[in-house]
């Protein structure tokens, strides 16, 4: 197994404020969330690979995204084991899985077991914490 912290991105609290917008900070490096049906790649059909906002980090292909009807992006599958990594979550009285980006530890959202098959995973993702590299 790969060392998992050796293509680890670090940066202080400031650096990040610096690169990222308020939003973007505020969801990533936060834990926010953005507001459902607002995000930029809510509705998007184009083709490509989805990066991480904060490093650049490939994380999902549009080839596994669908209409879940939440407001967020969603995704079946990662775009490999290493790319996302899991947390339990806690918060707001209920539990849920939080996905980050293994590279940086930028708040994705939620992974929930309701998703489409193969795999019935729901990756529940702000389109804030993405860029999408159009095919």
């Amino acid at each position: 197994m790969p060392d998992s912290n050796k293509n680890k991105i670090i940066k202080s609290e400031q650096q990040w404020r610096e690169q990222l917008s308020t939003e973007q900070f505020n969801v990533c490096r936060k834990h926010g969330t953005e507001r459902a049906f607002s995000g930029q790649y809510a509705d998007c059909k184009d083709k490509g690979i989805y990066h991480c906002v904060c490093c650049d980090a490939p994380l999902f292909s549009s080839d596994t995204k669908f209409d879940s009807g939440t407001g967020w992006p969603s995704f079946y599958q990662a775009i490999n084991d290493t790319a996302i990594g899991e947390t339990e979550d806690n918060k707001l009285f209920m539990k849920r899985i939080e996905v980050h980006c293994n590279r940086c530890d930028s708040h994705l959202g939620h992974v929930f077991p309701d998703g489409p098959q193969p795999t019935g995973l729901r990756y529940c993702i702000n389109s804030v914490s993405l860029k999408l590299r159009r095919n």
